[in-house]
């Protein structure tokens, strides 16, 4: 009861925080806030906190404040907590896809509601700022500008406001360690979509921003001399000039067409975010800046926390080469490991490259693999061919490799085993989509799992006959009987009319498929080198906090080092600005000041923040993994794919040729079986078109509001689309 009551409490103040960060936001442009804060200000710049620590407690803390508390609240749930079945409160939902187009991708009701509110909030914010703007017109001292050219000028620099509203919210959605986005279940592979969306608002508002006060000085002459201009209190110009270019050239590289044929590129052009930030700040001002400050806060601290778990080495204890040039590799975890089916890891591996990370899904279930954590890949690119190609090197060479040393971030997945929600689960995969289902599928088979979906449809799109060698790690799912689980799976072969071997079934073809299993690790490396995945969320709401405190101790301690204030010891001044008759000014500093306080004041705290994340768990990082019994370990060849007896009980499989999946038929056969009110996870992971193709069915399936059914009973279906991504 104690712990229900925290939670409800933790909830309330989460919203009361977020409520107040954006109410914030929206009273920002008014000419009460303005009037109000400068006041506040003027107090505040007279007593030890000051005009710095302020701004940062009132513009910054609150949403940094949010994530420790939810990272306190994720704590106290139970790990991977499985939420409420559905309802018939879940026949409509938000997640339901309302938006399906090949350039825009598919967009839910929810992100729909939310794209609109966020629009809403710029217009409101432009429309007070210009406005007032235009009620007030005072002519630039530098710029001799007639009436439209004015007015142009203040339209231009506003657009500059709604730049810095994205850029407050841009990284946010790439956090992994400390994501919010946990909250609302909400995985990191599906929001970055909305660092996309606000990347891209960022780059279009700033590009309106930059080239119209550009075009403003070109046609007034004086271009060259306004945008070399440093000014004591404002604007760094050139700065902003640094920052617009080196945020169009990520913009770019960013592109799909660029980011999957030449990946590299895109990942080591986007580490221009730190000149990026950096010219922001210069350009904007630190007034400005706190807006934007909780995101690169969050964002830096993450990044530490990722490179300190990343220095820790594994190494791979066995591996399987299939034939379809996928390859499965195994690696030791600590037993006190847990994660969600479909979650992921990033793997380095340095025997191929030191510094390339590639995200994979993980296809074995914490929940039967206790020591084992195992994933797959498909060699489809220079990276995963040099894998395979170093695997089947060490199998085949005479100097025996011992072990193949690898670096691995993660894993990360949802808070809760969400797809356990649902009364049925009909999942579409193609290709090496296939892999976030084999862990999924392997949950469900456990043996204590009570409350999971009954009847499982599973409709496998591929190229080749080959590429079915990707469903034995769940071989002995497909042909052994399980009592808690009706499963049908649905083969589609799109290339091939038959396979090579004359198999006809898919229980024959996967018998007779030839694996190539590698032991690489010895029984110490289980002990010696497990995968010990992050931290918990109490432990990072402890070091959040270590971290933001030590950030306001430096901002404060060198604000009061390095900016005299004028008015210091004057309580006169103070009564004045406090009761409104007297506005003072900030400080006559130069402006790179404040911004360089900020800056260091970052670094020692993110610094001492990565510090305290190596040294503070010390212990339980070095404390050895329980070790395994002989019983317990699982040589490659005693894996269970490798011989499959005929069992004629069970109901064959379907295998077709030369064709594509026709989902809606497919499912029109799938529901036929149900009875009365059903909700049904529709999961998909493949490529794009087939993703559009599911969402497509979901949006338009008329049994989602219920239909007569046979004129007798009257059914309710509610299908729940989920998109998962195998490729970031």
């Amino acid at each position: 009861m104690a712990k229900v009551l925290t939670l409800l409490v933790l909830r309330l103040l989460m919203n009361l925080l977020l409520i107040g960060w954006i109410s914030l936001w929206l009273i920002k442009p008014t000419t009460l806030w303005i009037q109000s804060w400068r006041q506040a200000e003027d107090t505040a710049k007279h007593t030890f906190f000051g005009y710095y620590g302020l701004n940062f407690a009132v513009f910054s803390f609150p949403p940094i404040a949010l994530s420790i508390v939810g990272l306190i609240y994720l704590s106290l749930l139970p790990q991977h907590h499985h939420p409420t079945r559905g309802g018939r409160s879940a026949a409509i939902t938000v997640s339901r896809p309302a938006i399906v187009n090949s350039f825009i991708g598919i967009v839910s009701c929810f992100e729909i509601l939310a794209l609109l509110l966020f629009l809403l909030f710029l217009a409101w914010n432009f429309y007070a700022r210009v406005s007032n703007d235009f009620k007030k017109l005072m002519p630039v001292k530098t710029l001799n500008l007639n009436l439209w050219q004015l007015k142009y000028y203040r339209v231009a620099t506003r657009f500059g406001l709604l730049a810095e509203a994205c850029l407050s919210l841009l990284l946010f959605p790439v956090l992994r360690g400390l994501s919010m986005f946990r909250l609302l279940n909400i995985e990191f592979a599906a929001s970055v979509k909305y660092h996309v969306w606000f990347g891209t608002g960022l780059i279009f508002f700033s590009l309106v921003h930059g080239g119209s006060t550009l075009f403003i000085w070109t046609i007034t002459h004086h271009i060259e001399e306004e945008i070399w201009k440093w000014q004591r209190t404002g604007r760094v110009y050139i700065a902003g000039l640094i920052s617009l270019v080196t945020g169009l050239l990520m913009w770019i590289t960013s592109l799909p067409q660029i980011r999957r044929k030449n990946f590299e590129v895109f990942y080591y052009t986007h580490h221009l975010y730190i000149v990026f930030l950096v010219a922001f700040l210069f350009h904007a001002g630190d007034r400005h800046f706190y807006w934007v400050l909780p995101g690169i806060f969050l964002f830096g601290l993450d990044k530490i926390l990722r490179s300190v778990q990343s220095r820790s080495e594994s190494c791979v204890l066995s591996a399987n080469l299939f034939s379809c040039k996928a390859i499965e590799l195994v690696l030791p975890k600590d037993p006190r490991l847990n994660y969600a089916p479909s979650s992921f890891i990033f793997l380095n591996i340095p025997l191929v490259s030191r510094f390339q990370w590639h995200p994979f899904s993980i296809i074995s279930s914490s929940s039967v693999d206790k020591h084992t954590l195992s994933i797959m890949m498909k060699c489809e690119g220079d990276w995963t061919n040099s894998v395979y190609n170093k695997v089947e090197e060490a199998a085949n060479s005479e100097k025996k490799i011992n072990n193949i040393t690898v670096r691995v971030e993660g894993p990360y997945g949802p808070s809760s085993v969400d797809f356990l929600r649902y009364d049925n689960l009909f999942l579409v995969a193609g290709g090496v989509g296939i892999t976030p289902f084999l862990s999924i599928l392997k949950e469900l088979a456990c043996k204590n799992r009570l409350k999971s979906p009954k009847r499982v449809q599973l409709v496998f799109a591929v190229r080749t006959f080959q590429d079915l060698n990707m469903l034995l790690p769940i071989s002995s799912i497909l042909f052994n009987p399980i009592n808690n689980l009706n499963l049908k799976l649905k083969v589609f072969v799109t290339q091939e009319k038959k396979s090579s071997n004359g198999t006809t079934t898919l229980q024959e073809f996967l018998s007779q498929s030839q694996v190539q299993s590698i032991h690489l690790g010895t029984d110490e490396h289980y002990s010696r080198f497990p995968i010990r995945g992050p931290e918990n969320f109490r432990w990072l709401a402890t070091l959040v906090l270590i971290t933001v405190l030590t950030f306001l101790g430096f901002l404060i301690g060198l604000s009061h080092i390095l900016i005299p204030s004028e008015h210091k010891n004057h309580s006169g001044v103070m009564k004045l600005a406090a009761s409104g008759a007297m506005k003072t000014a900030k400080e006559k500093v130069p402006s790179w000041v404040p911004d360089l306080i900020i800056i260091v004041s970052y670094v020692i705290a993110i610094t001492i923040g990565g510090l305290a994340a190596t040294i503070l768990p010390w212990r339980g990082k070095h404390r050895e993994a329980p070790r395994m019994s002989k019983e317990e370990v699982i040589k490659p060849g005693e894996r269970n794919f490798t011989e499959l007896k005929p069992i004629p009980l069970i109901e064959e499989h379907e295998i077709h040729t030369g064709e594509r999946p026709k989902l809606e038929e497919i499912m029109s056969e799938f529901e036929k079986n149900l009875r009365g009110w059903s909700s049904i996870g529709v999961l998909v992971c493949g490529p794009e078109t087939m993703k559009e193709d599911v969402a497509s069915m979901c949006r338009k399936w008329p049994q989602c509001f219920g239909v007569e059914d046979s004129g007798r009973n009257r059914m309710k279906m509610n299908l729940n689309f989920h998109s998962l991504n195998f490729n970031l």
